[in-house]
């Protein structure tokens, strides 16, 4: 027997999370002989060198770990892990996942029995009832779509297509770059529904929603690199409410200056509807706790300023780099 299919794991500083996915992989059906696990840590990390080892010392899990030098984004991790894999076929998950005991077999089956060269599998993302607005975002992952959580490819087309491209530097559409790359070579991923990975939420801190807006950064590289692809799959940009709530407080508080009341009341008007509308929006399917709902208001307010920051930074950041290497 030889390693047939290799998991890709990037990680960086979260060994209690890793640990769980590993359980997982070591429950595997597939026999451990066809396949390997290769942990690649965003930076050096102890600790997770250290969980690994202990794996390999007191399991019969066949795992390998690598460290980049330096942080450079889970991008850049998976792919030191598939280059440096034995298997023919990469599967990729992550660290916070958790595979069903028949993933590996079912990708194996589809990949050897000739049904495709690119596959994603189902993910299952558990949440509370009603979710966090947090855990409403992170659901939409269960959506049939080609991400990192449960993907894989054969090894000689991540050579075609030169597998992950580095400048995604977070989690972030650098799956949908990949995938994209794919339909360019003529690779059309299929979804495999019995290959299952259940999500879990991890837990959030106050405001997480502020700080997410930094992935529209990363909208901007992908659009620039696939702007067909991204409008027909993606089709993700700055809603125009954004701007008009932005646009509106601004000039509010310009003519308040001014001591244009009139206007700048008129303006703050228009500010405060769309505003309403907006924390209406995100409570509809979300918890309504006094907390929550707090949260809710506060990151509103901040949102569609942080959405369009980071939108026009990536336009401008990728802009040239993208005509040169897109």
């Amino acid at each position: 027997m030889y390693t047939l299919i290799s998991v890709v794991i990037p990680t960086f500083q979260r060994s209690a999370l890793l640990g769980r996915c590993l359980q997982a992989l070591s429950r595997q059906t597939l026999h451990k002989n066809w396949f390997e696990v290769m942990v690649v840590s965003d930076g050096p990390d102890t600790t997770t060198a250290a969980l690994v080892n202990r794996f390999k010392q007191s399991t019969d899990l066949p795992i390998e770990y690598r460290a980049l030098p330096h942080k450079a984004g889970p991008a850049a991790a998976r792919n030191t892990g598939w280059i440096n894999a034995c298997g023919k076929y990469i599967a990729f998950t992550d660290d916070d996942c958790v595979p069903d005991p028949l993933w590996l077999e079912t990708l194996l089956k589809a990949f050897e029995n000739g049904k495709g060269q690119a596959f994603y599998g189902k993910v299952k993302v558990p949440v509370t009832n009603p979710p966090t607005d947090y855990e409403w975002n992170t659901r939409q992952l269960e959506k049939p779509q080609f991400i990192t959580a449960n993907a894989a490819c054969t090894k000689a087309a991540l050579w075609t297509t030169g597998g992950f491209d580095e400048r995604f530097r977070i989690a972030w559409r650098e799956d949908s770059d990949l995938e994209f790359a794919l339909r360019k070579e003529g690779i059309s991923p299929r979804f495999l529904p019995e290959a299952l990975v259940v999500h879990p939420v991890r837990p959030a801190q106050w405001g997480i929603s502020i700080a997410e807006q930094k992935k529209a950064l990363y909208n901007a590289l992908l659009y620039k690199k696939h702007p067909l692809y991204y409008k027909k799959y993606i089709r993700q940009f700055v809603p125009p409410a954004y701007y008009t709530m932005a646009f509106a407080a601004v000039l509010a508080g310009l003519f308040f200056l001014l001591r244009i009341n009139g206007i700048a009341f008129v303006f703050l008007l228009v500010w405060a509807t769309g505003f309403t509308a907006f924390v209406l929006k995100r409570l509809r399917h979300t918890k309504h706790a006094a907390g929550h709902v707090l949260e809710m208001i506060c990151t509103s307010a901040c949102i569609p300023f942080s959405s369009i920051y980071w939108n026009w930074l990536g336009r401008c950041k990728f802009r040239n780099n993208c005509l040169q290497q897109g």
